[in-house]
């Protein structure tokens, strides 16, 4: 019998430690992805470029560019400035927008992209999906995984502290989108795959289970770990199934219907995430991942990111509509505005207010 096997399109290189920015030259050269040291690095004006200041030194081969946000115009502009040098690789220095800004720019001219992230707020840095800004609202495009991902803790502990919390509510929303991946194969026949599965729940289990706090190194290693991880089941899948369920759809929905008043993105995951599983009767499961929410600071109540009730049960009625064909509890159910009043309420004496 033949022995049958996939490869699974990972990174080269996954560097998460205190001090990894500092070597970040040194791991390029070793892992033969830029022994010349000539990199496109691009950055923010802001906290990329005080890191520009302290490493540059140290990368005396490198182009900086800034990127002035994270629109598809700033992805494109940037991939015709690199286009125009000679690269061995581009860098992405910086939060979820220069990272996704440099995914795009980095698969427009070819050439592999590093990942440096320098903050943890959602599994952005390391998924095979490019989320921009364009005319018509937000888009997400398919570019390749990074070759690599270096995560500095030190730099992660400057970063505000609700980039951790983001990430912690957006990992942990992996246990309830895996759980509508299930859903979507007993009811609609929907294939899942069992090793992107595993990988994304595994990944929100740990931080979940972990009782370390957002201030602790070993707690920030294994949240560095699961978002990671949480990307790479992605690729494995080919889709965002892993990760989002009705917990992003009710994400995308505050986005979409208070565009001016939305959360962090993991905050509104968190809480989404929270909700379905008691949607789907898993009430003690619910319970006790508000109470994990809670010691991390994040929210579990809609009052607790400014929303109202209403405008809650509004945003669960309408997430379907942003997800057209994704199988979730909520499409499920199919619950209606009073429907959905009565099991917030139940979810409100659940969790405890």
């Amino acid at each position: 019998m033949p022995v049958l096997t996939r490869l699974i399109p990972s990174p080269l290189v996954v560097d998460i430690r205190p001090g990894a920015l500092d070597d970040l030259g040194c791991v390029l050269a070793d892992e033969r992805i830029s022994h010349s040291g000539r990199l496109a690095i691009a950055v923010s004006g802001g906290s990329g470029a005080r890191l520009r200041e302290r490493i540059a030194p140290s990368l005396p081969g490198a182009t900086w560019y800034e990127v002035g946000g994270g629109t598809i115009d700033d992805a494109v502009r940037l991939a015709g400035d690199i286009k125009a040098g000679r690269y061995d690789a581009v860098v992405g220095l910086g939060g979820g927008k220069i990272i996704d800004c440099a995914k795009f720019a980095a698969a427009r001219v070819g050439l592999p992209l590093v990942a440096v992230a320098t903050n943890l707020a959602h599994d952005g840095l390391c998924s095979p999906v490019a989320t921009l800004d364009n005319d018509a609202g937000r888009g997400s495009y398919g570019v390749p995984n990074p070759i690599a991902v270096v995560i500095d803790l030190n730099v992660i502990r400057e970063a505000p502290v609700r980039f951790v919390r983001s990430g912690i509510g957006d990992v942990i929303s992996n246990i309830s989108a895996v759980a509508d991946w299930e859903l979507a194969h007993r009811v609609k026949g929907e294939k899942v795959d069992g090793l992107a599965a595993a990988m994304a729940r595994q990944a929100g289990e740990a931080v979940l289970r972990h009782p370390g706090g957002v201030g602790d190194d070993a707690f920030l290693q294994v949240l560095a770990e699961a978002l990671v991880l949480t990307g790479i089941a992605m690729s494995v899948s080919g889709d965002s199934r892993p990760s989002s369920g009705a917990c992003h759809e009710i994400n995308h929905a505050f986005d979409l219907l208070f565009p001016k008043r939305a959360a962090a993105h993991g905050e509104q995951c968190g809480l989404g995430a929270a909700f379905a599983m008691y949607l789907r009767g898993a009430h003690e499961e619910s319970a006790y991942m508000a109470e994990v929410l809670r010691r991390h600071g994040l929210p579990v109540l809609p009052r607790e990111i400014g929303f109202t009730p209403d405008e809650f049960v509004r945003a669960v009625e309408f997430a379907p509509e942003t997800r057209p064909g994704r199988y979730t509890i909520l499409e499920h159910l199919d619950l209606k505005t009073e429907q959905i009043k009565d099991v917030y309420a139940d979810y409100v004496k659940a969790i405890g207010s």
